[in-house]
């Protein structure tokens, strides 16, 4: 595969000064914790359902157990010290049999929390401990199981994977679709998310056929389009793997429920939420750092959303800033316990058509990203920004960006559509883009063998002056006092500012104090520093 041959001292620059960029934001996620977070821990214990919410003789929105009994904690004791500690010390002196009960008369208004001391610390901390582990076994063998399908049934044959969108808003109507699209070429199903999902700070339960531009992420969705795709790759000899969105305020809670249900990837960076959601910076870091330990565990590969930083600034003029945001995932996917096969890293084809050389500075930025993480399955994006009503032009720019992923090695195409940004794509549309992905990809076959960017020529030193450029800003953030959360307040990507005490969330966030337990944390992080 063709590679760069970058300068070994400024790659090991920009990574030194990624790591001290991202110290910061690594220090607050083990200073703090989330409502987000604590909701995820009862979800490994084992606790679902909803709580009916009664009012003037109708039935309102159903909360999340989840919720009511984090509510319930945080209000009498707070949640400085975790949720664990005072849940299962009411379970371990006998309060309620289980946690189903114990969240039962939380509804009922009847519960009565506190933190344990003396004895009675232990014995809440070993049985939540080991309810917690019951959970992280059951991702454990959904890992293996996944495992097992790809060695019977095998993975695509070639790569980039082809990632297709699917969602209708109605998951029964999804799963025809999702299992139509495997079946005409697609590697990956990603089932796009209801519009506005990501700022709900509970999450929905049950299968779901409302929802709006997409299909709400629930535990139950998740298992029904599961299944479905383990049905298609037995009938076509390759394992289909699926994608959602770990992202929003609900970060945390939906990290575990794909972990439980055997999803294979997972949209999953801050930086998304906070530029285009406008969530609290300390917010979404906290939850981040959890929902990618859980992602380390399940085997789950992560993508992250620098693409989308090109949708508000000129792609040429700040492509250094999707290198340096890139370097700072990895640091923090690393630190978090993921490892270079799970790191699906996000650019794209955004460079105004119109410009001189645009397919060269494309190809110059994909070798880039190719070469500075060889490893790693990178998500390459398809235009947007520059698409138009003209579906010629669309199907055309479409064909290139396809070219492309194919010339520099790219891990995951996501499948463009010639409507896109123009109407939801019909089926017709994305019939058509995977015939356009399937002849690019045949017709260049391993033409990436042959693609040999001279040394000193275009494509060589417009990707050495961006990774230069990179490392510019990278010392210039290493500089600030709160590096990354300094550089987030300032637009520095995407030109858009996010101060570090603004945005949604905040008030889901509680600075840990000493003595505080999480067990889902112990036992994920014992299991990263033996790894």
């Amino acid at each position: 595969m063709t590679r760069l041959d970058l300068d070994p001292v400024l790659v090991a620059r920009a990574r030194e000064l990624a790591a001290l960029a991202a110290q910061p934001v690594i220090d607050l996620a083990h200073r703090h914790t989330t409502v987000s977070v604590e909701r995820a821990v009862l979800r490994l214990a084992g606790l679902t359902g909803t709580d009916p919410v009664t009012g003037e003789g109708r039935t309102e929105d159903r909360v999340p157990w989840v919720n009511r009994v984090v509510d319930a904690v945080r209000d009498q004791v707070g949640l400085e010290h975790g949720v664990a500690l005072p849940v299962w010390h009411a379970l371990t002196s006998g309060t309620a049999p289980d946690l189903q009960t114990l969240a039962e008369q939380v509804g009922a208004g009847t519960a009565r929390f506190e933190l344990p001391d003396g004895a009675a610390v232990e014995r809440a901390r070993e049985a939540a401990q080991a309810a917690a582990a019951e959970g992280i076994a059951r991702i454990d063998g959904n890992r293996r199981r996944r495992e097992e399908l790809v060695a019977t049934h095998g993975d695509p044959p070639r790569r980039p994977w082809i990632y297709l969108i699917v969602a209708t808003g109605d998951i029964h109507e999804d799963i025809p679709q999702a299992q139509a699209a495997a079946r005409a070429g697609a590697d990956v199903i990603a089932v796009i998310r209801s519009t506005g999902q990501s700022l709900l700070d509970y999450v929905p339960e049950g299968a779901t056929r409302t929802g709006y531009a997409g299909t709400y992420a629930t535990q139950e969705n998740f298992r029904l389009m599961r299944a479905a795709l383990d049905d298609v790759s037995a009938e076509l000899g390759r394992y289909v793997r699926l994608t959602n969105y770990a992202s929003g305020l609900c970060m945390p809670e939906i990290a575990v429920l794909a972990g439980l249900e055997r999803l294979d990837m997972m949209l999953n960076d801050a930086m998304y939420g906070i530029l285009f959601r406008d969530i609290n910076p300390r917010r979404t870091f906290v939850d981040q750092r959890f929902s990618r330990m859980v992602h380390a565990r399940a085997g789950i590969i992560i993508n992250t959303g620098e693409d989308n930083y090109l949708t508000t600034a000129d792609a040429v003029d700040e492509a250094h800033t999707v290198t340096v945001s890139q370097l700072l995932n990895e640091t923090l996917a690393k630190e978090a316990g993921l490892e270079d096969w799970q790191l699906g890293l996000g650019h794209a084809f955004e460079i105004q058509p119109e410009r001189e050389e645009s397919f060269r500075l494309e190809l110059a930025h994909a070798l880039l990203a190719r070469s500075l993480f060889p490893d790693a399955p990178l998500k390459w994006m398809p235009p947007t920004k520059h698409m138009t009503g003209d579906v010629f032009r669309g199907y055309l720019l479409d064909g290139f960006f396809n070219l492309a992923g194919a010339l520099t090695g790219q891990g995951i195409l996501l499948v463009g559509m010639m409507t896109e940004a123009v109407v939801t794509p019909w089926l017709s549309d994305r019939d058509l883009a995977l015939r356009n992905v399937e002849y690019v990809l045949n017709a260049a076959g391993n033409l990436a063998e042959d693609f040999h960017p001279p040394k000193g020529g275009f494509i060589d030193r417009r990707a050495h002056t961006v990774l230069r450029e990179s490392v510019d800003l990278l010392e210039r953030i290493a500089d600030r006092r709160r590096g990354l959360m300094d550089a987030i307040a300032d637009g520095t990507f995407g030109i858009t500012k996010r101060p570090i005490d603004g945005g949604k969330g905040l008030d889901g966030v509680v600075e840990l104090a000493a003595g505080a337990y999480n067990p889902a944390l112990e036992l994920l992080q014992k299991e990263a520093s033996h790894a």
